[in-house]
């Protein structure tokens, strides 16, 4: 099922957290916090829409990181329920993908609910105060990527926040699959 996050609340500060890696590591938010702003996404392995655009999602975290944004990548799901979302198969997927920033197993999916995540992909760009400036989506993509010559929102909007300090004032939601949540 389709969900889209709510916009940007502009200021509201970063949730920390420690998690542990694919890499083998526990990571947290000051381990990630780059000089000039900090993305945190919350996907999956298994969502269409994260598959749609996993390229562009390495593509842009390179970029975004020789800008001196820091990049994280979280998987909430309820790998119980979904378990081409486990621990094992995220080392898999970030091994094969060659993934150039951390990919965390949030567990017990109480950095999700601190950040307010609702779907794969969410992205949460974050100026060097770790204060909220994005909260859009990727590019137009959905379930299918988009076009290539398709303007790229989240790279043009973490440039603009590692330049600037501050994110675009028009932001066009996320949307993806919703957090698989555990049974309470």
């Amino acid at each position: 099922m389709a969900a889209v996050p709510p916009v940007c609340e502009f200021g509201r500060k970063a949730a920390d957290f420690s998690l542990p890696g694919t890499d083998g590591q526990p990571h947290s938010l000051s381990d990630i916090a780059g000089p000039n702003g900090t993305l945190v996404m919350f996907i999956c392995n298994h969502c269409p829409y994260v598959v749609a655009v996993l390229d562009r999602i390495l593509r842009d975290a390179r970029d975004l990181q020789a800008l001196g944004v820091g990049v994280v990548a979280i998987s909430s799901n309820d790998a119980e329920a979904y378990p081409q979302d486990s621990f094992e198969k995220m080392i898999d997927l970030a091994e094969r993908e060659a993934f150039p920033f951390p990919y965390l197993y949030d567990r017990d999916q109480s950095v999700a609910r601190a950040y307010d995540a609702v779907c794969t992909p969410d992205f949460f760009g974050f100026n060097n105060a770790l204060e909220l400036q994005y909260r859009g989506r990727l590019d137009a993509s959905r379930k299918e990527t988009a076009a290539d010559d398709v303007r790229r929102d989240l790279f043009d909007a973490m440039k603009q926040v590692a330049e600037t300090g501050k994110g675009p004032e028009e932001q066009i939601p996320s949307m993806g699959c919703s957090i698989k949540w555990r049974e309470a």
